[in-house]
């Protein structure tokens, strides 16, 4: 029994570092590459560690595009819809736990349609009414159609159905409005759920790049992965070298925000849905 034990243990640190391997593998290239010469990145067969290490591409990345003004742009955007989803998310969510009213069943069964309609079904009328509405190449039609969103509403909703309702009752027996009670009793009690919330969103708004390809028609509303995308692309071919720089610096922000909260990310995706 004890050499079986062994072999299943090594069977299964076996099996993860293949995973990590997989997963892991290709952003070490990406970064490795990042500072490889254009024509060793192109090499058949490709070098897995650099024969010859240059900064050219991120020099490229920072002088030759207005860098501050794309990152901005994508800091501001995902910024404003991370708060969006924070505060109107975790107001919808607790709502539809811990409040009784009228209809309350069929908006949470609209809330879960919703999760299964494809992003790509409403993208046609969605910029129609952004555009009618004259918000096209401006950072509110970039903004506004993700304030909130249907998985954030449920990631909330199941995370207060955790907190007991005794709790909040003792809160209105001592006169406090609904706001309040939100405010100063449940919202510091979410803090896993929102920062699993918060990574989530800033993750994906921050990656968002067919939006804002349609929506920005100037280069002074660009995001970043749309510049990148647009700026690296030459006359006959890909720029490589400078796609896998610009693909570094995107990746940076989201690392970071990660390494922060996730602690709370952690624990969030834990006891979300647990009652």
């Amino acid at each position: 029994m004890r050499r079986r034990d062994v072999v299943a243990r090594t069977s299964l640190y076996a099996a993860l570092v293949a995973g990590l391997a997989v997963v892991v593998g290709p952003f070490v290239w990406m970064l490795l590459s990042s500072v490889k010469p254009e024509g060793e990145i192109r090499r058949v067969p490709p070098t897995w560690w650099p024969e010859t290490v240059t900064l050219e591409h991120f020099r490229r990345l920072f002088t030759e595009l207005d860098f501050p003004r794309y990152f901005g742009n994508s800091l501001l955007v995902a910024v404003l819809v991370t708060a969006g989803n924070l505060v109107f998310c975790s107001m919808l969510g607790y709502a539809l736990a811990k409040i009784e009213f009228a209809g309350r069943r069929l908006l949470l069964l609209v809330v879960l349609g919703t999760l299964m309609v494809p992003g790509l079904a409403v993208f046609v009328p969605q910029f129609v009414l952004v555009s009618n509405l004259g918000l096209a190449n401006t950072y509110a039609g970039l903004v506004l159609p993700f304030l909130a969103g249907p998985f954030g509403v449920f990631l909330m909703r199941q995370y207060l159905m955790s907190i007991p309702d005794e709790l909040i009752e003792a809160a209105r027996v001592d006169g406090a409005g609904e706001f309040r009670i939100f405010w100063r009793v449940v919202l510091p009690l979410c803090r896993p759920a929102l920062a699993t919330l918060g990574i989530l969103t800033f993750l994906t708004s921050w990656n968002n790049f067919l939006w804002p390809l349609v929506v920005a028609t100037t280069e002074d509303k660009y995001t970043l992965p749309v510049a990148l995308a647009l700026f690296s692309v030459g006359q006959h071919r890909i720029n490589l070298g400078l796609a896998l720089a610009g693909a570094v610096v995107v990746v940076l922000p989201v690392l970071v925000v990660f390494l922060l909260l996730q602690r709370h990310f952690l624990r969030g995706i834990a006891t979300t849905g647990l009652k």
